[in-house]
């Protein structure tokens, strides 16, 4: 970016007089540097706004953040009509804007989570809930996830509201509650599919899950852009063996938590059958080129449909690739016994599943329970799945994707890819609706602080994928 051209300073200043000047002249140009556009100064006060409302369980509100957007919404041309605020549970309200279309194409869903998962402020340098503008960062609890695209997706339709756009398909606008809180009742996408369809019935729809990646922090350029078209089933199961006890001193060979911890160490130790689909063919074969070496050429046979064992074995080392080739299994908690001094009357473990969406859940849990090897130990599912199917890339989301990241990004590949963890688009694709997680948002792996202490963002990243944002949602709705 080019600065203002800097005046003369006269020699006969002195020193200190000199520096302060030079010192104000800095100052002066990189607020110029920073100056904002009207339209990213109204998203900025939106993304401001949310962040600051604290919409944890334990001591929030969704339903004064869906408040304070309808007031936004209203503010840019939407009449209240338009608007629904639905709070099924106290505290966990969900905003629902339909922007009516000429009805020439099937609706457009957009869908972003208002809630955040907790915060301490004795953990963070600063206050969680109060937008944090140094260093080039925002920072703040939810700076990313997911008020980034909330706030974005408001900013966007008051932005064409404005303008006079005229979609040709109905826009539906969700915030929801509970995300963050998995398969519970409050969780508003999940109740709004289970008791009011008819709200975010579409076509297709937009949702976190996806964004890009840069590698060398701050500064660095765009490497790859994904898009999330499906993302693994998520359940988990209690494990329990029982036995009748003693006095510890005398041990028998029927310690129930030997036999747990054993049948957790077989399990440990193996892993499910590789099972290729296209999404993950098409993920290896695309970040082949981001590789070298055997790892490269490895990736490259996977996306051509290798299933050599010595291949996936390879790439199985790396936890990222791992989870992309296969369901896995892992135990996640463990307790047994109830005093120092006795033999232990049980054992408890939990074992939390993220099976393929193209994997058969029953099929899962009969080679979970042969792999633990001991019918004394008992098997319950916590929660069963919600299926997810595949979301096609079709040529109506693709050329768009693909197009808007060649003029931002040039050079800079789309990555079609399923998320190893678990969004809403679960419940939309389980509804019928196909979804697409993709937000023009890149970070950095190494420096990626969602659900952890000082999350943050580049204040650039940030304009830039709502400005990607924008391009996107007017092209699906043209």
């Amino acid at each position: 970016m080019r600065f203002p051209s800097r005046p003369s300073i006269p020699s006969r200043l002195s020193s200190l007089t000199r520096l302060a000047v030079l010192s104000a002249l800095a100052a002066s140009a990189a607020a110029s540097a920073q100056q904002l556009t009207p339209e990213q100064q109204r998203f900025h006060d939106i993304y401001k706004e949310l962040v600051e409302i604290n919409t944890t369980h334990s001591a929030g509100s969704t339903t004064v953040a869906a408040q304070a957007m309808q007031a936004e919404l209203v503010k840019a041309g939407f009449k209240q009509d338009d608007i629904q605020i639905i709070e099924p549970f106290p505290r966990k309200g969900n905003l629902v804007l339909r922007w009516k279309g000429d009805g020439s194409k099937e609706p457009l869903l957009l869908i972003a989570h208002i809630d955040v998962v907790e915060a301490k402020r004795e953990d963070w340098k600063t206050d969680p809930f109060k937008l944090k503008e140094d260093d080039g960062y925002f920072t703040a609890r939810g700076s990313i996830d997911d008020k980034a695209m909330a706030s974005a997706f408001v900013s966007i339709l008051s932005q064409l509201k404005r303008e006079g756009f005229a979609p040709k398909r109905d826009v539906i606008l969700a915030l929801t509650a509970d995300e963050e809180r998995g398969d519970v009742e409050s969780n508003g996408a999940w109740w709004l599919f289970k008791n009011k369809p008819e709200l975010l019935k579409a076509a297709l729809g937009i949702n976190e899950g996806g964004g890009g990646e840069l590698y060398g922090g701050k500064g660095s350029k765009p490497k790859l852009h994904r898009v999330q078209v499906a993302e693994k089933l998520y359940t988990s199961y209690q494990l329990e063996l029982r036995d009748v006890g003693g006095h510890s001193s005398l041990p028998t060979p029927n310690n129930p938590i030997y036999a747990m911890a054993g049948a957790l160490a077989r399990l440990g130790a193996y892993r499910f059958p590789v099972k290729l689909a296209d999404v993950n063919k098409t993920y290896f074969a695309r970040s082949a080129q981001f590789a070298s070496g055997q790892q490269a050429e490895d990736m490259r046979a996977v996306g051509n449909g290798s299933m050599d064992q010595a291949v996936t074995d390879r790439l199985s080392t790396v936890p990222l690739y791992n989870a992309q080739l296969r369901t896995t299994c892992t135990a996640t908690m463990f307790n047994g016994g109830h005093a120092e001094n006795a033999l232990p009357q049980s054992a408890k473990a939990t074992v939390n599943c993220r099976m393929l969406p193209f994997d058969d859940p029953a099929e899962v849990e009969r080679q979970l329970k042969q792999v633990l090897g001991n019918d004394k130990i008992a098997l319950h599912q916590i929660a069963p799945p919600t299926r997810s199917p595949v979301s096609p890339m079709t040529p109506e989301i693709s050329s768009v994707v693909e197009g808007l990241t060649q003029e931002m990004w040039p050079g800079v590949p789309v990555i079609p890819f399923m998320s190893t963890g678990a969004t809403d688009s679960r419940f939309a694709r389980n509804a019928g609706v196909p979804m697409y997680g993709v937000s023009g948002l890149f970070t950095d792996p190494a420096d990626l602080r969602t659900h952890g202490l000082d999350e943050r963002i580049e204040i650039p990243r940030l304009y830039e994928g709502r400005e990607f944002m924008y391009r996107l949602v007017k092209r699906l709705a043209s």
